[in-house]
């Protein structure tokens, strides 16, 4: 059986390049609130990170409490390296 798992820095960088797609362009949306191009891309780069993020806690725990399973993470992050201790993949 191979092993699949995505590299874990490089899901991070994707995980904050799309937060930070998202973050900008929420703010954008403040002021403009009824821009479609902007609302789309919104609704895109948001559905991408949730995806990340669910990807990274599936091989490598949750980064945030919206994507933990409360059972069966219950505290297993800690046996983790954190994010910024492992280098490359």
């Amino acid at each position: 059986m191979t092993d699949n798992k995505p590299c874990r820095r490089e899901l991070l960088d994707w995980i904050n390049v799309v937060s930070f797609a998202v973050d900008d362009v929420k703010l954008f949306l403040d002021t403009h609130p009824c821009n479609a191009e902007a609302l789309e891309f919104f609704d895109e780069f948001k559905k991408q990170r949730v995806q990340a993020l669910k990807e990274y806690a599936k091989y490598y725990g949750p980064l945030t409490l919206d994507t933990a399973d409360t059972e069966a993470d219950r505290w297993k992050w800690i046996d983790e390296p954190w994010p910024w201790q492992e280098g490359g993949c």
